[in-house]
């Protein structure tokens, strides 16, 4: 009976934290049953206050390209449309790259949100799982009427992001406190995402090498997805995409077809 009477009070405790027009929870009282608005607003700040500062560690580079305050106003009203769903703070924000592509006031920088899905996929590999990467001599031990067929094992932390803009340019030139040089984010370009050991490392992909390792991660034979990658672009290279690939960690294992 008590834990149904603890799950009922943060059933009625927790929904107005993220929202200020909702009313105090009639449970919420203070000594001899005084109301406890004040205290509970206060506590409503700093559970805000806590969840912007989690999604401005989360995503430093965006942070500095808007700056402070803009940042701050634009998490404020994602923390209040997206309540956590997890104790877990650094799985907090997953939305907010969709969020900031749909802000209002961020519509004229249309590359912030990728450079936003950069920083959640950095985040995303470093907590991944470890796992020892595919050395370079197990294909090469391969016969080469045989590579076509292999399927390769993705590294937990691998990630992909694609971009119409010079997101990774973008993301790598407001990690850090360096002065930022003009940058035409016209450029599509598309990043890498790996942790082969303890460091994250963000990569700018050579054309055709998107489509190319997400139809590695996503199962298909290492033929195929030559063919999709020069399918998108005529420029693919796919021996320099095959050894960037492992060169950074990608995968794991010859998942199948292995000799």
């Amino acid at each position: 009976m008590r834990r149904d009477a603890d799950l009922g009070f943060a059933a009625a405790f927790a929904p107005p934290l993220l929202d200020p027009a909702r009313e105090v929870p009639t449970a919420v009282a203070g000594r001899n049953g005084k109301p406890a608005g004040r205290r509970y607003d206060v506590y409503r700040n700093n559970v805000t206050v806590s969840l912007i500062e989690t999604l401005a560690a989360i995503y430093p580079a965006v942070q500095r390209i808007t700056g402070p305050d803009f940042f701050r106003a634009m998490a404020r009203f994602h923390v209040r449309s997206s309540p956590p769903a997890s104790p877990l703070l650094f799985e907090y924000g997953h939305d907010f790259p969709d969020f900031i592509a749909g802000y209002e006031h961020a519509q004229d920088m249309p590359w912030l949100a990728d450079v936003a899905r950069i920083e959640r996929a950095w985040l995303d590999a470093y907590h991944a799982a470890d796992a020892l990467t595919l050395a370079p001599m197990r294909l090469f031990a391969i016969a080469p009427e045989r590579l076509g067929d292999l399927v390769l094992a993705p590294h937990p932390a691998t990630r992909i992001v694609r971009s119409p803009y010079a997101a990774v340019t973008i993301f790598a030139a407001n990690r850090d406190s360096a002065p930022v040089a003009r940058i035409d984010a016209s450029t599509p370009e598309d990043a890498l995402i790996t942790r082969a050991e303890f460091d994250v490392v963000v990569r700018h992909l050579p054309p055709g090498g998107a489509v190319f390792a997400a139809s590695l991660m996503s199962g298909q034979p290492l033929g195929a997805a030559a063919m999709a990658a020069f399918d998108a672009s005529p420029e693919f290279d796919i021996a320099a995409n095959i050894a960037g690939l492992i060169e950074a960690g990608a995968f794991t294992s010859l998942a199948a077809g292995d000799a």
